[in-house]
């Protein structure tokens, strides 16, 4: 089993707390790859290690060291399974346990005993959410790491917690808490979804906000937020989930970061596109784009759609600075019942967000005040 006895550290015991049987997201769809110039490839850890370079702390203050794959996992303050404890928890991974499927991996039910995270049967102890690579994926490898290396490190209640990793030879898995609800993509697009009320999308806003203003300030270019990354627990709170695709963000002099360009069709920044060249401002973006399909309840992009309607932002954006106008964006679902003033507001910081000049864009901190601010409307 090489490294994959489990073992606990104090960080994990403290962090349970109130497990509150969350549960990380069902069926998401990965599209992460629609702007990858690098074609996949299949390697494993042993035969070709990764080295990245561990995020800074939450207050900024500590410099990127670069580490190795083994490194990495031994740094994280997460618990460590073994394989055939992790089978155990997932019923040999049966089909019936199976939550959803990524670009690059299986996620499946399981449940571990709070305390000890020792395997349980199924309706005792907290469930947990068990993805598991694919192992063929070089792409999935190297966000799986990531995701050990950030929520390895990174704490905070409005990111999805990382409970543990196995990895043993080919297999690679990650453990993360059971959100209740799944994710915002469901509750907003899918028609047998209850409908979320106004109120219930500012309160998933403020929760994405605040997890996104706290990687800001610990450094780190989220790049992948969307609504299918965006979960919930079972009082609606927001949680970011998927962080394979996050960087460190500029330090020292450094303005931005260049990089292959990924992310998700209708979310990314036109200037991130365009130039390869990454800084927080693209985050911004993004949620800019996920404001826009809360208040719109239609997806970035559709395809089903006819003409510029395809595209939520090019269809949207002349309509939403004007008060005589803005009504037609709105979703009809809502039947009316949302503050008129408030939803102007929400509709002018959507328009900030998504400015085409990345440093007239809000940083994230004055986004969460303006949010507030609406919630009080």
């Amino acid at each position: 089993m090489g490294n994959c006895f489990r073992t606990i550290s104090p960080k994990i015991q403290n962090s349970q707390g109130t497990a509150n049987n969350t549960t990380y997201g069902s069926s998401k769809s990965n599209n992460k790859s629609g702007f990858s110039s690098q074609p996949p490839s299949t390697v494993t850890s042993s035969s070709n290690p990764s080295s990245f370079t561990l995020p800074s702390s939450s207050n900024g203050s500590s410099l990127p060291v670069h580490l190795t794959e083994g490194e990495i996992l031994s740094s994280s303050n997460v618990a460590v399974f073994a394989f055939s404890e992790l089978k155990n928890a997932t019923r040999n991974f049966r089909p019936d346990s199976l939550l959803g499927e990524g670009g690059f991996g299986y996620v499946y039910k399981g449940w571990i005993d709070e305390q000890t995270l020792l395997t349980s049967k199924p309706g005792y102890g907290i469930a947990v959410a068990i993805k598991k690579l694919k192992p063929e994926s070089f792409q999935g490898q190297k966000e799986w790491l990531a995701e050990v290396r950030y929520l390895g490190q990174l704490h905070h209640p409005n990111l999805v917690r990382l409970i543990g990793y196995c990895s043993d030879g080919d297999n690679r898995l990650l453990v993360y808490e059971f959100m209740l609800k799944g994710s915002l993509e469901n509750h907003l697009f899918r028609r047998s979804s209850q409908i979320l009320s106004w109120s219930l999308r500012l309160k998933i806003a403020i929760g994405a906000a605040k997890g996104l203003e706290f990687l800001h300030d610990s450094k780190v270019i989220y790049r992948d937020l969307k609504a299918s990354n965006i979960l919930l627990d079972g009082e609606y709170e927001a949680k970011l989930s998927d962080f394979g695709l996050a960087k460190d963000g500029p330090t020292g002099d450094r303005t931005h970061i260049s990089t292959n360009v990924m992310g998700t069709q209708g979310y990314a920044a036109p200037e991130y596109i365009a130039t390869g060249r990454l800084t927080a401002k693209a985050d911004v973006y993004s949620y800019g784009v996920l404001l826009l399909e809360l208040i719109t309840g239609r997806r970035a992009m559709d395809r089903s759609k006819v003409g510029i309607e395809q595209n939520l932002v090019e269809w949207a954006k002349p309509l939403l600075g004007n008060k005589r106008k803005i009504f037609r964006i709105i979703d009809i679902r809502f039947e009316g019942k949302y503050p008129k003033k408030g939803a102007f507001e929400f509709a002018n910081l959507t328009l900030q967000c998504i400015n085409s000049q990345p440093n007239l864009r809000p940083q994230m901190s004055e986004v969460l005040a303006k949010l507030e601010h609406i919630l009080q409307v």
